[in-house]
């Protein structure tokens, strides 16, 4: 036990130390202007924000994490060239815009490169669909960043969940969990400037290689025994089941689901008035819950652990439902005279 305290002690302070320095990257950015030359959100009739906003938390938390991984965690060195790629590519889509064909190909790129090269030992159809289950997480993790303190919070959460299991699981990994602490760290940094008002947006070349980086160290703690195949996704459990619900219906109806819109639940309940801050305070308040069960479901019978993980899904999809009766209301009331 000592040792993992010992452990802990050292990811809080690679988090901390990260954290200061995405912060000061995007302090110096702001303070010289070039955060606007880099990158802007222009709004527009999809957008939650009305001003223009650096779309620059990328080049914040991406050097950071790059080069903790580089310096503290080796073996993950695929990791960290995936994210590099990841952010180069979708930094010219920040800048210039890509067409979708190049940005997915982008991304599969990365992801096919980490399950040919670290393969886990199951079955080539198991692999392919932990592939695509990766690739979805890499894109929903974009769809999902469009409220003041959202994507950012639910990194810190997430990559920190990730780092205390890294450590206290069946097979400790130390590499795995400074590495994810250091993504922790780095989110909270670019949290100070994100958080309502937001001064600064995550952008594609943060949400993209974050989104990345929740799959691939997900994939790589299962892989080496660190956790079970279902705690990646119960953590960002939040994200996962609001992107994929939404996508379905967007899907049901024809329409192309890689368009920016306002229909996912964070963004109605930002329009239904909650605003930014509460929006992301509740779902904090969710993402700790799935959080606090995930962890505690490592220590019970494999039974228990899928009952947990099938309950919780029942919740989030019950809360769901709640904001589109919520939703059904607020235009029938909006459309009287």
């Amino acid at each position: 036990m000592q040792v993992h305290i010992s452990s802990l002690l050292h990811a809080t302070s690679i988090a901390l130390a990260c954290g200061v320095l995405c912060a000061a990257i995007l302090a110096l950015l702001l303070k010289t202007g070039l955060a606007w030359r880099l990158a802007t959100d222009i709004p527009n009739e999809r957008s939650l924000h009305e001003r223009p906003t650096p779309r620059v938390g990328g080049w914040g938390i991406m050097p950071v994490v790059v080069l903790a991984i580089g310096l503290l965690a080796p073996s993950l060195w695929l990791i960290a060239v995936g994210v590099a790629f990841l952010a180069a590519v979708s930094q010219i889509d920040d800048r210039r815009g890509l067409p979708a064909r190049v940005r997915f190909g982008a991304h599969f790129v990365a992801v096919l490169a980490l399950v040919v090269v670290y393969p886990a030992p199951i079955p080539w159809w198991c692999l392919a669909s932990l592939a695509f289950l990766m690739l979805w997480l890499v894109n929903l993790y974009n769809f999902m960043d469009g409220s003041d303190g959202l994507a950012g919070g639910m990194a810190l959460f997430g990559f920190s969940t990730y780092a205390i299991a890294a450590l206290f699981g069946p097979t400790p990994m130390r590499e795995l969990s400074w590495a994810c602490a250091a993504v922790a760290g780095a989110a909270g940094g670019f949290l100070l400037f994100n958080f309502h008002p937001a001064k600064i947006f995550l952008g594609d070349a943060g949400s993209i290689p974050t989104g990345f980086l929740a799959g691939a160290l997900g994939y790589w703690g299962w892989r080496n025994g660190a956790w079970p195949i279902w705690f990646p996704v119960l953590v960002f459990s939040p994200f996962i089941g609001d992107a994929s619900i939404t996508l379905i219906k967007r899907l049901l109806r024809g329409e192309k689901f890689w368009q920016a819109h306002r229909e996912h639940y964070y963004q109605r309940m930002v329009r239904l008035g909650t605003g930014h801050a509460v929006t992301a305070l509740t779902w904090y308040l969710i993402m700790f819950t799935g959080i606090i069960l995930a962890l505690w479901a490592l220590a019970l019978p494999t039974a228990l652990q899928w009952g947990i993980v099938g309950g919780w899904a029942v919740v989030l999809v019950l809360m769901g439902a709640a904001i589109d009766m919520r939703w059904r209301r607020f235009q029938s009331l909006s459309r009287q005279p």
